[in-house]
């Protein structure tokens, strides 16, 4: 046996790579009746005599794993959000992150298109790059002409397995065509009548850049905080968990409680007035969801 990664799934076949060499394997039956579904990401033993001949016998346990996109093993995030086009959406860049840090997977973030700004625009992203820096997020203002934004983002990516987040149409592809050309992954121009992206990323795959692997994938379908609860949300947001101990309630949720440490980092404006709104607003949505059965 043998152990490699899982780098492609597609029409029912695993691709594993395992000293540079990658096989195509089939999953074997018990996975089925256990209804396991090996994922990219995944490090499987594996047997193959032959290189399109191969079969995965066993999944060692995930450290962490998406739904959608299917993969595994995710060491971070990088956030792709625009800043024109379509515009910057700061709520729903925090729903990424809380979506990320559910997970316990290291987030950075790159704001594309900086290139396409007014000063006064560039201005007031420079202002959100900064506040989030001080919560302790990298943070990368990002034009595919400028190399050194570019050599920036490429030297998160060594040793680490990364996936790659955003909405239609920020620029995801155009960003890792730019670091690597090789890739040519597909891309598609903003719908002018629709103001977004077309999916252009069919499957998951993880590609070797920059020392690292990086998954390239059809994004993240759905942004619904599914299976996260209300005292897990608190924990999703690192400026609240600095501060927390000073909260007079053990398991605050910095809502109606009184004597908050939170909410009276909001009102000295150490803790962000929007960060916070936010999160109240995914606090009512989380605790207004239907339950499932």
């Amino acid at each position: 046996m043998t152990t490699g990664k899982i780098i492609k799934a597609l029409s029912g076949f695993y691709y594993v790579i395992h000293d540079g060499e990658v096989y195509q394997c089939r999953g074997r039956g018990n996975f089925r009746k256990k209804k396991v579904s090996p994922l990219v990401g995944d490090i499987v033993e594996f047997k193959a005599e032959h290189k399109d001949e191969g079969y995965i016998l066993s999944i060692e346990e995930r450290k962490n794993e998406f739904v959608r996109p299917p993969i595994a093993n995710v060491d971070q995030a990088l956030i792709v959000t625009s800043a024109i086009r379509p515009d910057f959406n700061a709520l729903l860049l925090d729903r990424f992150l809380v979506l990320v840090e559910a997970k316990r997977i290291e987030p950075f973030i790159v704001i594309s298109k900086m290139d396409q700004l007014s000063e006064d625009e560039k201005a007031e992203m420079e202002a959100y790059r900064d506040m989030y820096q001080s919560i302790g997020y990298a943070v990368i203002l990002s034009a595919v002409s400028d190399s050194a934004s570019m050599d920036l983002v490429q030297s998160h990516l060594a040793d680490r397995t990364t996936v790659i987040a955003g909405q239609s149409g920020v620029g995801k592809s155009s960003l890792l065509n730019s670091i690597d050309p090789r890739l040519s992954i597909d891309t598609d121009e903003i719908s002018e009548s629709l103001g977004r992206g077309k999916h252009t990323t069919r499957h998951v795959e993880l590609y070797e850049i920059s020392g690292g692997l990086v998954a390239d994938t059809p994004g993240f379908s759905s942004l619904e905080f599914g299976d996260l609860e209300v005292d897990q949300l608190p924990e999703c947001f690192p400026e609240f968990v600095a501060v927390q101990d000073g909260c007079k309630f053990r398991g605050c949720l910095h809502n109606k409680e009184p004597k908050c440490a939170v909410k009276a980092g909001v009102e000295e404006g150490s803790i962000s007035q929007q960060r916070y709104d936010h999160y109240l607003h995914f606090l009512e949505e989380i605790q207004n969801r239907k339950p499932r059965y």
